[in-house]
């Protein structure tokens, strides 16, 4: 059975490493503590003295002064993980950690789990073919000697870099090694970790280059395991859940987000906050639990990516100058239709097709395969649709032979619609408001990959408002919008009254505009 060694680096909050070594150690698992250097003395001794009596809990022998993107970093962490080996010779697993982390499954699930697949956990990617670097220096970080660190020093870290670059002191990356880079959090095999040290141990090449690269904790490990362990035994992944932010910046978790932890696939969670007394009360508990059964849904980076993206995506008010050029037509007149159900969308203006002959595209700009005709290699991208907008209505017009053309879009889709009306064309928007039931916002959670059949049933209640409200902000920015010709029908209205709305939309009687608002189950789900 598995037993696990924590490799715990930390540098405040002695109450909280105290806290965490007791119950992890509780469940049978061991750890090794590396306290910075640059933290208090009298924090340490206080960590020292209440785990002296823990017999699986040991101290890494030298307390490094560690600094972010320094090597001090992976010093540090060699140093604890020498110290385990050497004082836990029956653990099999060997699991980083920083005092920021809390288990989000209990011991009997992670041991399990490590038990089930004879594996290494640590995210591998290649350094140069992915794009794991998001944004700042790329190779630049390998081939270049690093003395500053950009953080403390930012004038000589970039002046010591561009010295190297005039100067032509571009160094070579260790012929045998292929740079793999990843999160700094893992979980290796005795094995593995015995590999490494031994590794280390004989080539002091790599040592010395490894020293002077920026942020080394992201490449070190990753490539060493790579090169050493068999692809298939890596699972290039961290079974520490963590999101960062645009910026790069941990997400930090509240007392809220216990069943959204808990539905994850893994095994620790960083960063928890120092304020969530209640949530790291009850991870606390939960380590030690035995016959939890762990509804797995993954669903908490989409879920945060969507909330986050909300105040963002979809609410700025002026077309990019690149979007701003060229023009549909005077003559020509723009119908576009609105609505979160697409499928109520599809069927109107399918419906008014047949009664008017007005062509009609359904969710060109929302559906990937939205049917449209063949022009020219432009319809087959949804980039290269929305990005050229105006040119591919212009064709839509052309091939169509007709100076009317209907499309829906979706009323999230704010930029576009103000985008469009603002055209020398003649644009009219209609909004379908329908109902929404709590079946059907269930159902476009999981459609967009915000939930899951797997998700708590607390989770989706506290999901569903946040959706509706969603909603109903689209609805009302367009009614904000003030578009120079918008109408509205909804499903709560008899067909007369929305007959009227549709005969302006689509400048048409209304009879025929009645004949197009009794359309058989128009607004079914």
């Amino acid at each position: 059975m598995a037993r696990i060694a924590f490799v715990l680096l930390c540098h405040k909050d002695p109450d909280a490493i105290i806290r965490q070594a007791r119950r992890l150690t509780a469940a049978g698992d061991a750890m090794a503590i590396h306290f910075d250097g640059r933290a208090s003395d009298a924090d340490y001794a206080r960590i020292r003295s209440a785990l002296a009596d823990n017999p699986n809990v040991t101290f890494a022998r030298r307390r490094i002064r560690c600094g972010w993107g320094e090597w001090s970093l992976v010093e540090a962490t060699l140093g604890a993980t020498r110290a385990a080996v050497e004082a836990f010779p029956d653990a099999t697993h060997f699991y980083l950690l920083s005092g920021d982390c809390m288990a989000i499954k209990s011991a009997e699930y992670a041991h399990a789990f490590l038990d089930a697949d004879e594996a290494d956990y640590i995210e591998s990617f290649d350094f140069f073919d992915s794009d794991w670097i998001k944004t700042g220096i790329r190779e630049e970080r390998l081939i270049y000697r690093h003395f500053f660190n950009e953080r403390k020093h930012k004038r000589l870290f970039y002046a010591s870099l561009e010295w190297q670059r005039k100067l032509g002191l571009r160094r070579e990356i260790p012929k045998d090694l292929r740079i793999m880079i990843g999160s700094q959090w893992w979980c290796l095999r005795r094995r593995t970790i015995e590999s490494i040290l031994d590794f280390i141990d004989a080539r002091p090449d790599v040592m010395r280059f490894f020293r002077t690269t920026w942020i080394p904790d992201e490449t070190f490990f990753q490539t060493l395991v790579s090169h050493l362990v068999p692809r298939r035994e890596i699972r290039s992944r961290t079974l520490t859940f963590l999101i960062f932010t645009d910026y790069g910046i941990p997400v930090t978790f509240y007392n809220d987000h216990y069943d959204l932890l808990l539905g994850q696939d893994s095994l620790f969670a960083r960063k928890i906050s120092p304020e969530a007394h209640e949530l790291k009360r009850r991870l606390g508990d939960l380590y030690a639990a035995t016959g939890v059964n762990f509804r797995i849904t993954n669903e908490g980076r989409r879920l945060y990516s969507y909330l986050a993206s909300r105040g963002r995506v979809g609410r700025r008010f002026a077309p990019r100058f690149w979007e701003d050029g060229g023009s549909l037509g005077r003559d020509r007149e723009l119908l576009i239709l609105t609505c979160k159900k697409w499928h109520v969308a599809k069927r109107l203006a399918a419906r008014a097709t047949e009664v008017t002959g007005v062509p009609s595209v359904e969710y060109l700009f929302d559906e990937e395969s939205a049917a449209l005709p063949d022009l020219g290699g432009i319809e087959q991208k949804m980039e290269k649709r929305t990005r050229h907008r105006r040119a591919l209505l212009r064709m839509l017009f052309e091939h169509f032979q007709s100076e009317r053309l209907i499309i829906c879009i979706d009323p999230a889709r704010f930029d576009l619609l103000q985008d469009l009306s603002g055209d020398r064309a003649r644009t009219r928007i209609l909004e379908i408001e329908c109902l929404f039931s709590d079946e059907y916002l269930q159902g476009h959670a999981m459609r967009i990959g915000l939930a899951s059949d797997q998700t708590p049933p607390d989770a989706m209640e506290r999901l569903l408002p946040t959706i509706r409200q969603d909603i109903r902000y689209e609805s009302e920015r367009l009614r904000d919008a003030d578009f120079a010709h918008f109408h509205r029908i909804r499903e709560t209205e008899p067909a007369e009254r929305n007959a009227a709305q549709i005969a302006q939309f689509l400048s048409i009687d209304e009879s025929a505009a009645l004949e197009i608002a009794r359309t058989h189950h128009l607004f079914s789900d």
